[in-house]
């Protein structure tokens, strides 16, 4: 028995290069219920984070009542992170779930029926349609629905209506990834494999707190580097994260740079793989383009300069480099602090020019991972819900738009393809200025999760846009809604989902839905069948009735594309955990890692784009294209460094940076309702530098406040690990708490909502919004009642130099039959348990045969 609130990562099971990662199947069931009460297990994968781990659903009484990792899944191999092991099941049962559609009467939402709600959003649809056209209509989505409700949603909006405005809020987690791949290799698609692993000699984490985004990804990482011939890590983080305690434990290199300085950083590792010869010649001049134009970008970058705009030390950069450069496999992951932050897509294309440089891609060991946010971000981007054309099409080839328009059966000229898809923050400026009158949002929650919350709660609640959300709870976002729509939650319907090694999963229903909620699939048709969307043979647009029909109409639309599903169906994925597309003749048990043979979807007439100027964010033509013959190369790309958007000044003299907790998910709409994982991190916090505290008379635990020069929130501040001049939020906390009332104004919760403090500013090519580099403030308030509520088991940890708060000592957790505390040795980040409240969880791990 072990408590994974307090003990994240659960035993070790190191290993050694080249062998395979040993299973261990984590296992949790609801208190009161043991395994032979469980009526059965039902097969899906995990929906609280972008790893996609493999687990089945344990039912009872037609409730979901645990769940167990599947020990043969390619992804994870029997284990799950906190947020799946407490935080999978326990939100279907809330007592706060919607049960029922709502509308707004004279102000307020009130209970209705389907019909009505309905027939108020066609009646809506229609007349704008009538009055302005489909540019009229916008659509804000996620990244966790399941791949056949976002390509049923792209047919809608792009052969049914015709409007260009669709995006997801994919577009704030996982765009720069999407952006980044297009530029170097001409296509979507993560060419790695969490496999890599077990082979490379070092790993690299750009802007990446694994620990806490992707836990059970960095448990495969400790099983690597506490075995045999272990890998070195390299952190690139202001943060001294778990992942920088490990740089240093493996011989590796922990580089800080200051906020919004990622790029100078990367030019200079770039120029110091030029400068020592640390580059593959003959592979380079035969399999990419633009490497001198790259030298010339980055000559000016020597170590010493990097330290002096990055703030990080010069032998530091020459060491980092070296290990890339002397390696003979290296795994690079990247996620949000290159993604949002200043020249996002420049500095991930950074990462790709490195491997290219070495040409270290395609082999075991050998890998780039730009990690995605969200569980299913990748389905979005690939069904074209997120503004893209489906199957990974290019939006300026004639052809590929032909393509959909033939298997669709409509007039090529509905499919928006005149101008580039508008993205999200284009949206909801459209909404404001009331151009967008009807957006419809679907599993999000942007009043907490956009940046400058404070306009886009003032965008929803006006009266010049039309609002619909549909969703599990009524969220911060769906009060101001017109009207509400409830949906089924995973594992009350069924579907597929993508992760982000393109592995595909299939979730079964296991339970039915609450009152009169309904699947989001089955949303989208209600909603098709009542506008009466038909095609040019006069038959229904959308041809499928479930969502099995869906994937096999999705699977037929990706043929001879890159991201190909055509050897996939629903019977195939039964049974098994997890197949990598492309899936099809030449691959009929999917694709580990891709470009192996090193030819790149580059040619001009397969591409997805042509390209952008990294720099400015402008096109590059069809004619420009393919004057260079890409012929299968890759794209060798840079960039000058420039400062970001907002520096610190007098008034803001510090830099304020976003992120996230191990124990929630997004904006907590689930995580929020397991006890234990809101026991865990129940509150806002702020992290300062012990240094960056001292100046302003700040202790532990002080209620702080904390400015932009757009808001302010109010919150308790940790004195922690940050590097001196950055401050540190995470943003998952709305108004919305356990058991509040949801009724009236939030002025006071607002307070805590660290998206009031970030810019509406977004990066020229991925048109990701920049949440990592505003300036700010700390102000101290008054005095706290004890320390943050900051979890001390993550990067969010007490400065080690300071004196921490004394942990409260419990025995829950048993390893290898002894008993252990939930508390660690001092210099290394613990738990503080409470004792007050009674013990909720129980979680097992077995082992297979042989394990070690």
């Amino acid at each position: 028995m072990t408590d994974r609130i307090a003990d994240i990562y659960g035993l070790r099971t190191p290993h050694a290069k080249g062998t395979v990662w040993p299973a261990r199947v984590d296992q949790y069931l609801d208190p009161g219920t043991e395994e032979r009460d469980v009526e059965s297990w039902v097969q899906s994968a995990c929906l609280l984070c972008s790893n996609g781990c493999g687990m089945d659903i344990a039912v009872k009484d037609g409730r979901m009542v645990g769940v167990r990792g599947r020990a043969t899944d390619v992804v994870n191999h029997g284990r799950l992170g906190p947020k799946g092991l407490y935080g999978s099941t326990r939100w279907a049962s809330a007592g706060d779930r919607l049960t029922r559609p709502l509308v707004r009467e004279g102000g307020r939402l009130v209970e209705t029926d389907w019909d009505t709600a309905m027939g108020r959003i066609v009646e809506k649809s229609r007349a704008l349609l009538d009055e302005k056209g489909p540019l009229s209509h916008g659509f804000y989505t996620s990244g966790q629905l399941f791949l056949e409700e976002y390509y049923t949603l792209a047919v809608i909006g792009k052969a049914g209506l015709g409007t260009p405005h669709m995006d997801g809020n994919t577009r704030l987690c996982t765009a720069t990834s999407a952006a980044a791949f297009k530029e170097s290799f001409g296509a979507d698609g993560q060419p790695g494999s969490y496999t890599d692993i077990e082979h490379c000699d070092a790993i690299f984490l750009y802007g990446h707190n694994m620990p806490e985004t992707q836990t059970v990804l960095w448990m495969r990482i400790l099983d690597r580097t506490r075995g045999d011939d272990p890998p070195r890590i390299v952190c690139v983080d202001p943060r001294r994260t778990l992942v920088a305690l490990e740089a240093e434990r493996t011989g590796g290199v922990h580089l800080a740079p200051r906020v919004g300085t990622n790029l100078a950083l990367m030019n200079g590792l770039t120029r110091e793989l030029f400068e020592h010869g640390w580059v593959d010649d003959d592979w380079v001049a035969a399999r990419t383009l633009g490497v001198d134009e790259l030298r010339s970008t980055v000559e000016e970058w020597t170590p010493e300069k990097v330290a002096d705009v990055c703030g990080v030390d010069a032998d530091d950069v020459r060491r980092a480099a070296r290990i890339f450069g002397e390696s003979e496999g290296v795994l690079s992951t990247v996620l949000q602090g290159f993604y949002q932050s200043h020249q996002a897509t420049a500095a991930s294309v950074a990462v790709h020019n490195l491997h290219l440089l070495r040409g270290m891609i395609g082999r075991p060991g050998a890998g780039i991972l730009q990690m995605n946010g969200q569980p299913t971000a990748q389905n979005n981007r690939e069904c074209g819900a997120d503004g893209d054309l489906p199957g990974f099409r290019n939006w300026d080839n004639p052809t590929h738009v032909q393509q959909l328009a033939d298997a669709w059966d409509v007039d090529v000229m509905t499919i928006p393809h005149w101008a580039p898809p508008t993205h999200a923050m284009q949206i909801f400026s459209y909404a404001e200025a009331g151009s967008i009158g009807l957006l419809w949002i679907s599993a999000t929650n942007p009043a907490v999760s956009m940046p400058e919350s404070a306009r886009i709660r003032r965008i929803l609640d006006g009266d010049q846009c039309f609002v619909i959300v549909q969703d599990l709870f009524l969220t911060e976002t769906a009060e101001l809604a017109d009207v509400v729509l409830p949906a089924a939650g995973w594992g009350e319907k069924t579907g597929c989902f993508t992760n982000v090694n393109r592995t595909v999963h299939l979730s079964e229903k296991a339970v039915e839905p609450p009152g009169e909620a309904r699947s989001d699939l089955d949303i989208f048709l209600m909603y098709a069948d009542a506008m009466g969307f038909t095609n040019s043979s006069g038959q229904p647009l959308i041809g499928w009735r479930t969502p099995e029909e869906a994937f096999d109409a999705w699977a037929a639309v990706t043929a001879g594309r890159p991201v190909d599903y055509t050897g996939l169906s629903y019977d195939k994925l039964r049974g098994l955990s997890g197949i990598p597309w492309p899936v099809n003749e030449e691959h009929p048990d999917g694709t580990d890692r891709l470009y192996a043979d090193a030819v790149f979807p580059t040619d001009t007439d397969y591409c997805e784009t042509y390209g952008h100027d990294l720099a400015t964010g402008g096109t590059v033509t069809e004619t420009e294209h393919r004057a260079m013959n890409p012929a299968g190369r890759a794209f060798l790309k840079g960039a000058a460094y420039t400062p970001a958007h907002e520096e610190p000044s007098e008034n803001f003299p510090l830099l304020y940076t976003t992120g996230r907790t191990v124990y929630h998910f997004h904006t907590r709409t689930k995580t929020g309702r397991s006890g234990d994982l809101n026991r865990a991190a129940p509150d806002a916090w702020v992290e300062l530098s012990a240094a960056d505290a001292a100046a302003r008379g700040i202790e532990e635990g002080d209620w702080v406040r904390v400015a932009s020069p757009r808001g302010a929130i109010e919150v308790r501040a940790r004195v922690g690990n940050v590097m001196a001049g950055a401050v540190f939020a995470p943003f998952h906390y709305g108004h919305w708490e356990p058991g509040a009332d949801l009724g009236g104004g939030h002025d006071d919760a607002n307070r805590r909502l660290a998206n009031e403090l970030t810019m509406t500013v977004w990066d020229p090519v991925s048109k990701q919004p920049t949440f990592k580099t505003a300036a700010c403030q700390v102000t101290r308030l008054r005095a706290g009642d004890g320390p943050s509520p900051a979890p001390t088991t993550t990067a969010s940890a007490p400065d080690t130099d300071r004196p921490p708060p004394a942990p409260q000592r419990r025995p829950r957790a048993t390893q290898g039959g002894k008993p252990t505390t939930s508390t660690q040795p001092p210099a290394t980040p613990y738990y503080l348990l409470d004792p007050s409240q009674p013990p909720e969880r129980a979680s097992t791990s077995s082992f297979a045969e042989g394990d070690r």
